[in-house]
């Protein structure tokens, strides 16, 4: 197997376990087990972005263009108007 493909193999199941640790991480009670999964994912998020960084060096991984200013904030407003609706239906729900 070449080099490149091991590489990309390694960031996509590197990605895949960043999101299983962070739906973990939101669901456990448990705050001395919070905290290590909360270590063990910053470790691999800065795994995962010095492997990031030598595919992109190598030529094995392109980034998207970079986002201007107008496509950052329409996002960000996106988020932020889900996560308000979310809350205000949880409360709602609730009380």
């Amino acid at each position: 197997m070449e080099e490149r493909h091991m590489v990309n193999d390694i960031l996509s199941m590197t990605k895949a376990s960043l999101g299983s640790y962070t739906k973990a991480i939101s669901e456990c009670s448990n705050q001395n087990l919070r905290q290590t999964l909360q270590q063990i994912r910053n470790q691999d998020e800065q795994f995962q972005y010095q492997l990031y960084q030598l595919a992109e060096n190598k030529g094995y991984y392109h980034p998207a263009p970079t986002a201007d200013q107008q496509d950052i904030q329409m996002i960000k407003s996106g988020f932020q108007g889900v996560t308000q609706e979310t809350a205000q239906t949880t409360f709602q729900t609730q009380h």
